[in-house]
């Protein structure tokens, strides 16, 4: 690409990329349009100055022309990808509205504040024994639970083994499955959490849950309508088994 057409490809490839961002088609068209002018005055005068004794092809002059309009269709583009990005989020978030005040299950974990939180453990088969661990925010193990052998939704009240209510905050669970005193399995459970607030976070739609907990769409597992009806609680807890080191 010649100097001229490298000039003219950067003045136009930097102007738009904020125009696009802050102002209307309208005003991003006639941006292009100067652009386009003020290629041709800077052709025209490079011609009116050109070495006589080493005139320029006519062929160099078309393929800056070339040049120049590719340049300004990619600009072009690149500007309507931009709008067809806006208005796919914002129909996102419309379509998001309809699921302010549903609870959505996922592995984030919830907020507690006094209400009991829905667990869906998922433990393994072979299991004869199930824990329910609970992590606080700093992920210190604060409460551990039996759980039956079922997949079956278990409400967590809040409490530790001791009968203590813990404060309100963030709580992780983790659902543990045992057999002959040997761990089988250790991972994540999820839970339900309200969604108050559906908000676009660079380019990327989230949910905000109950406590400010925000989390992608994708991340849901699961939604609900609050429900007024009880969940079986966890099981009474028992002493669970101790992995020697170096166990899994």
């Amino acid at each position: 690409m010649s100097d001229l057409a490298t000039a003219s490809a950067y003045s136009l490839a930097s102007a738009p990329q904020t125009a696009s961002e802050n102002s209307t088609t309208t005003t991003s068209e006639a941006t292009l349009s100067s652009d386009f002018e003020t290629f041709l005055k800077m052709l025209t005068a490079q011609a009116r100055y050109q070495d006589p004794l080493e005139p320029l092809d006519s062929s160099e002059y078309a393929a800056q022309l070339a040049q120049f309009s590719m340049v300004e269709q990619q600009v072009l583009t690149n500007e309507n990808l931009g709008i067809l990005q806006a208005q796919v989020a914002m129909t996102n978030m419309e379509l998001l509205s309809g699921m302010i005040g549903l609870e959505a299950r996922s592995y984030a974990g919830a907020y507690f504040d006094g209400a009991p939180v829905t667990i869906t453990p998922n433990p393994a088969a072979a299991a004869d024994t199930v824990y329910l661990v609970v992590y606080d925010a700093d992920g210190t193990e604060v409460d551990r639970q039996s759980l039956p052998v079922s997949a079956e939704p278990v409400d967590w009240d809040g409490t530790n083994s001791n009968g203590d209510t813990l404060p309100d905050g963030h709580y992780t669970f983790n659902v543990e499955s045992w057999a002959e005193d040997e761990e089988l399995l250790d991972e994540p459970a999820a839970s339900y959490s309200e969604i108050e607030e559906a908000q676009s976070l660079n380019g990327q739609t989230v949910v905000v849950l109950k406590g400010g907990m925000a989390i992608a769409t994708g991340a849901i597992t699961g939604l609900r309508k609050p429900s007024d009806g009880e969940v079986a609680p966890p099981e009474t807890p028992t002493t669970p088994p101790t992995a020697e080191p170096g166990e899994v």
